[in-house]
């Protein structure tokens, strides 16, 4: 099969095996793969990763760094075919998107970081049939590649546990920073502010349900709030994933805050524990999704209630994949770019 790999930190593109599946596995076809942050930062930094999962503890300590492997997690596809004595949970021909996990043939895998289960920058995957959830037919291949990144916030956002009372302030407004606003929105949080460096990103954070949008560096975001009592945010998302967030958010957070780190940081932190002791601060980490927020994901953006569209850019074939990567981090950036892997 054709599809963008990477191999010892570069991406090529050209002649992988295809996968052939298992008992309990389907074999899809790709339409549409979201390209993530996290790509980028597993194309620079894979080996480390792998280091820490080796010594820490983590899905990806089975892959070699130095092997070829295809990635991509936000994916929808066709069903094609299915591995013997499997249960076809889906009917062939039918579009479906799944969490990026293979449990099936008693391994954990990460789809698109694994060496068996190649991503959706590849023509064909192996998806887990007990996962997967099929994808109506007339929803948009794009906008369906956005039902994993958008679960994932919303996974972060029911981690705070947010009732009525709560003021929350979410810090980063990419892909998941999005998801968080609107899982807060459809949860009936308020108010709910959002900061962010780049303008575009605010914009996009008004639109996805934040009441205000602040740049972090001109307006404080945990300054009381005018048009709200002068209330001030008492839950606490971080979705930036930067070294050194966690200590500044405790010395600014409000005696019983809560914080909830979605951000993933693979450098070690340094913080005074006594801070947030003395003002009773909850720490809560965040990780990826469930069904229950693919499920929710799917219904918001099917029926119409979450428009992800203004997060997507372009669409390109396999052969734009190296060149997207390079420019994801500018400030410029769509908060989306996806491959169809059927085109070169």
């Amino acid at each position: 099969m054709k599809a963008a790999y990477f191999e010892n930190g570069k991406v090529h593109v050209g002649e992988m095996p295809e996968p052939v599946p298992g008992k309990g596995q389907a074999l899809v076809r790709t339409h549409s793969c979201g390209l993530c942050a996290s790509d980028v930062h597993f194309l620079h930094a894979g080996q480390n990763i792998i280091d820490l999962s080796r010594r820490l503890g983590g899905p990806y300590a089975a892959l070699d760094f130095r092997r070829p492997f295809v990635p991509g997690h936000e994916f929808v596809g066709e069903v094609i075919d299915y591995g013997p004595d499997s249960r076809r949970t889906v009917r062939t021909g039918r579009k479906v998107t799944s969490m990026p996990v293979m449990r099936q043939g008693g391994a954990h895998k990460v789809i698109g970081y694994s060496h068996e289960c190649p991503g959706g920058f590849g023509e064909l995957m192996l998806l887990d049939e007990e996962l997967m959830i099929e994808v109506p037919s007339g929803l948009d291949d794009d906008h369906a590649a956005m039902i994993e990144p958008l679960a994932v916030g919303l996974e972060h956002a029911r981690r705070g546990n947010p009732a009525g009372s709560d003021a929350a302030l979410v810090l980063g407004c990419g892909a998941i920073g999005l998801g968080v606003i609107v899982g807060l929105g459809l949860m009936g949080i308020a108010p709910i502010v959002a900061a962010d460096f780049h303008p575009g990103r605010r914009e996009l954070a008004i639109k996805a349900g934040a009441h205000v949008a602040v740049d972090p560096r001109e307006v404080s975001p945990y300054a009381p709030l005018p048009d709200f009592g002068n209330r001030q945010v008492n839950l606490i998302y971080e979705c930036v994933g930067q070294k050194g967030m966690l200590q500044r958010i405790i010395e600014a957070a409000p005696f019983d805050g809560r914080i909830v780190m979605g951000g993933y940081c693979m450098d070690e932190e340094s913080l005074f524990v006594f801070a947030a002791q003395n003002k009773r601060l909850n720490i809560q980490f965040a990780s990826g999704e469930e069904p229950q927020d693919m499920a929710l994901a799917l219904r918001s953006i099917a029926d119409g209630r979450i428009d992800v569209t203004p997060w997507l850019g372009a669409r390109v074939g396999l052969s734009g994949v190296g060149q997207t990567l390079s420019e994801m981090s500018g400030p410029l950036a769509p908060v989306r770019t996806v491959v169809d892997p059927r085109m070169l």
